[in-house]
């Protein structure tokens, strides 16, 4: 009778607690899921210093209600040119696109990819974008619910030789990443080639072309330390640069609750774009730093030496406003309106870079190598409006070259050391039956074995 109580009692108490469980784990859990997909890998800066994080603050601003997965690599499928219109169909909730991949499609977007439009620094772009998109593009991109829009780091020419200025570029090949930065180069009497990243270092080494227009985060992924050592970078405004978007579909965010879409809107606009053009300029830091610190030579341009150039890819500018004026879209009042954007965020702070160990002596120098006013490299000339950065001694060994080379020298003394005899262990003694004592060297008889008892049980 008690067994049979204790039984009915314990299995009343578990079927009243059930509910409350299920309800504490409904609780608990995401009421809204959205797949964020993208093209750049998982250990990307976009991912890891932007996408990541944005992700992250969504869900905890929410309070755990909103959870973003993302998928790195295309992994939910299709083509990076496809991102767009998976965010428009519903194939995947939210996207980070580039809208360099589709050229012509967005043309009033595409204004700050114009050769020398957007600043230098991905952050005022990104900021200037992000408010010329609230007031212009809301036509082009009506299908989604854009969250932010982001100008990625400045184009860079980095070249098997120095190039200060249109002269020494003439005749080179170089491979480029838009549109845009295909006419200036031409415009400017280079040759200029699209073609995938991952053919661009087989495409150097064999000499098919003389470098490319990069920006400077693709440089660590590219290796281009070690293909191009020369590098010209602009002081004020950028030759090339890509724009991005980061949309929702439309449904997924109409399903939400006002004060989750409170959450997307307070996680949108200028708060999105900042964090997106500060990434793209740390990276570009880093980037640059990297270049230097591997005996690359950057050249900068001041606005002086740039006029030429300016002045070469003005063909480039009135060819996209003829053909936007031939949609019905006035590209003079577009540019005006984005010139002055990009001036109100000239000033805005660099945004901190991370914390960095004091160098040594040694190591001095490659770190002003990139950052001050640099001598001319041996056997050449400064031009005016230029500034010529390297870096001027070898770094230092590290210690696990030391490790990996058997005949290195200590990193303590150079005195050389005379080897002492291997020690003999202990199990060397038990293993050997030869081994001589560690006690004493004298033969020890061994004493006669017992007689046990079983021995006189087994006898007869």
């Amino acid at each position: 009778m008690g067994v049979a109580r204790r039984t009915f009692l314990t299995s009343t108490i578990t079927s009243l607690a059930a509910p409350a469980l299920l309800r504490l784990a409904r609780a608990d859990a995401p009421q809204f899921t959205f797949k964020l997909h993208h093209f750049f890998s998982s250990v990307s800066s976009a991912h890891d210093r932007f996408l990541s994080p944005w992700a992250r603050k969504v869900e905890t601003d929410s309070g755990g209600r909103i959870r973003v997965d993302l998928f790195p690599s295309m992994q939910l499928g299709g083509q990076p040119t496809h991102l767009y219109d998976q965010a428009r169909d519903g194939a995947a909730d939210i996207v980070w696109a580039s809208l360099s991949q589709t050229p012509g499609r967005f043309p009033k977007a595409e204004l700050f990819e114009l050769p020398f439009v957007p600043s230098r620094r991905a952050l005022v772009s990104s900021k200037a974008f992000e408010d010329f998109a609230a007031v212009n593009l809301a036509d082009e991109f009506r299908e989604v619910h854009p969250i932010c829009f982001s100008c990625a780091d400045r184009g860079v020419i980095h070249a098997n030789r120095p190039v200060r200025t249109i002269e020494e570029l003439r005749g080179l090949r170089l491979e480029v990443q838009t549109r845009f930065a295909e006419e200036a180069v031409h415009a400017l009497g280079a040759g200029a080639v699209l073609m995938p990243n991952a053919q661009l270092a087989m495409a150097i080494t064999a000499h098919v072309v003389n470098g490319c227009v990069v920006p400077w985060d693709m440089a660590p992924a590219l290796k281009l330390y070690n293909l191009l050592k020369a590098h010209t970078d602009f002081a004020e405004f950028s030759l090339s640069t890509r724009t991005f978007v980061l949309a929702m579909n439309k449904a997924a965010f109409d399903r939400l609750p006002p004060d989750l879409k409170a959450v997307i809107f307070n996680n949108s606009g200028q708060v999105a774009a900042g964090m997106a053009g500060a990434m793209w300029d740390l990276s570009a830091s880093a980037a640059a730093d990297l270049v230097a610190e591997r005996g690359g030579v950057i050249t900068t341009l001041e606005s002086d030496a740039v006029a030429h150039w300016r002045t070469a890819i003005e063909p480039v500018i009135q060819s996209w406003l003829k053909q936007v004026k031939e949609r019905g879209i006035d590209g003079g009042k577009l540019l005006a309106s984005a010139h002055g954007l990009l001036a109100k965020y000239a000033d805005v702070p660099e945004p901190p870079r991370p914390a960095k160990p004091a160098p040594q002596p040694e190591e001095a120098s490659i770190e002003t190598a990139h950052r001050g006013p640099q001598a001319p490299t041996a056997g050449s000339t400064p031009l005016p409006g230029t500034q010529v950065s390297a870096a001027t001694s070898p770094p230092k060994p590290r210690w696990w070259e030391f490790w990996k080379s058997s005949v290195a020298p200590s990193p303590v003394s150079a005195t050389p050391v005379t080897p002492s005899a291997p020690k003999t262990r202990w199990w060397e003694f038990w293993k050997s039956s030869a081994a001589p004592s560690s006690v004493s060297a004298a033969p020890v008889t061994p004493p006669a074995p017992k007689t046990h008892w079983w021995e006189f049980w087994k006898s007869a």
